[in-house]
C-alpha cells in the first residue's frame, strides 16, 4: 500500500509555503503525483452583488482574488516544479469548500492548513478543514498554521480508541507508519474488556501493525479531567512526535460543537501535524 496521488490545498497565507514543502517531501517519499489546488472565491455574479456593493467594488474584489491566485501559482511552481516532482497545478473559481472537497475525493491523501481564527487570507475558508474531513472519505493531513516541520511521520503518536474512526485512521496511515522510526499507540483512560480496548489496551492494534512491519509501542495514559485532546497533544509533544494519527468526529457533529471533542481540539490547537480519518 502506498500513496499514488496527493492533493495539497494552496492559499495566500504565510503558512502555505511550509505546507508545500511538506507536500513536496511526501510526494518524493512515496513517488506520488502531487496536485496543487487554489480556489479563488469570486464575488457572486448576479444583480444583488452589484446592487449591494456596486460594480466597481465587485470588479476590484475579483481582480484582487485573481492576482492572489497568480501569486500562489508562482509559489507552487517555484517550490514544486523546481524539485522535478510529478505535479500539476489546478486553479478554480467558485465555492471554496465544495471545490476542494470535489477534488479531494480522487486522491489518496489531502494536505490542508489549520484554520487561523485571527485572519482570513485569500484562498482560505473558516469551515474548510471540518468540511473536507467530514465528507471526503480520504485521510486529511492538517499542517499547523505556525511552526516549521522538517520531518513529518518519523515519530508518530496514534490516538487509539476502539472506534471506527481510529481503525480507519491507522489503516489510512499505514504507508507512513511503515516508514516511521517510532510509533506510540496512546490509549487514554482505556476501558478493559469486551466492547472496550481488550484485555491489554493497545496490544491488539500493536500486534496488527507488527504484521505490517510496524514496530509500535502501546502506552496507557490517564487523564483525570478527561480533556482527551489536550492529553493526546501533551503526550505527543513529550514523546517528540512529529505526527499525530487520529480518528475524526467519533461523536455526532452537534455534540463535538457543544462539548468540544478531541477532533475540534486538535483542529484548533495542535502544534503538531495531524492525520485525520473518518
Amino acid at each position: 500500500m502506498s500513496y499514488k496521488d496527493m492533493l495539497v490545498h494552496v492559499d495566500s497565507s504565510a503558512a502555505s509555503a511550509e505546507r508545500l514543502d511538506i507536500a513536496a517531501r511526501f510526494a518524493r517519499t512515496f513517488d506520488a503525483h502531487l496536485i496543487g489546488l487554489y480556489v479563488a472565491a469570486l464575488a457572486p455574479i448576479h444583480q444583488y452583488a452589484e446592487a449591494d456593493f456596486g460594480p466597481d467594488l465587485v470588479e476590484a474584489h475579483d481582480k484582487y482574488m485573481r492576482e492572489a491566485a497568480d501569486e500562489a501559482e508562482r509559489t507552487f511552481r517555484s517550490r514544486i516544479e523546481a524539485a522535478s516532482l510529478n505535479s500539476e497545478w489546478r486553479r478554480l473559481e467558485g465555492n471554496l469548500p465544495d471545490l476542494v472537497l470535489l477534488n479531494a475525493r480522487y486522491v489518496d491523501i489531502v494536505i490542508l492548513g489549520q484554520r487561523d481564527p485571527e485572519r482570513l487570507d485569500p484562498g482560505t475558508s473558516p469551515e474548510l478543514p471540518e468540511h473536507v474531513i467530514l465528507d471526503a472519505g480520504r485521510p486529511i493531513l492538517m499542517v499547523p498554521r505556525k511552526g516549521s516541520f522538517p520531518t513529518v511521520g518519523e515519530r508518530v503518536a496514534v490516538a487509539w480508541t476502539p472506534s471506527r474512526g481510529a481503525v480507519r485512521a491507522v489503516n489510512d496511515a499505514l504507508p507512513i507508519l511503515q516508514r516511521a522510526k517510532q510509533v506510540k499507540i496512546l490509549a487514554v483512560n482505556p476501558e478493559v474488556g469486551l466492547g472496550g480496548h481488550g484485555e491489554v489496551p493497545g496490544a491488539d492494534i500493536a500486534l496488527h501493525l507488527a504484521r505490517h512491519g510496524v514496530n509500535a509501542e502501546a502506552v496507557q495514559v490517564q487523564s483525570a479531567d478527561k480533556r482527551f485532546g489536550v492529553t493526546i497533544m501533551n503526550e505527543a509533544e513529550k514523546a517528540g512526535s512529529d505526527l499525530i494519527v487520529c480518528g475524526a468526529f467519533g461523536h455526532s457533529r452537534l455534540r463535538e460543537m457543544v462539548l468540544g471533542g478531541v477532533t475540534r481540539r486538535l483542529l484548533a490547537e495542535s502544534k503538531i501535524p495531524v492525520l485525520f480519518s473518518r
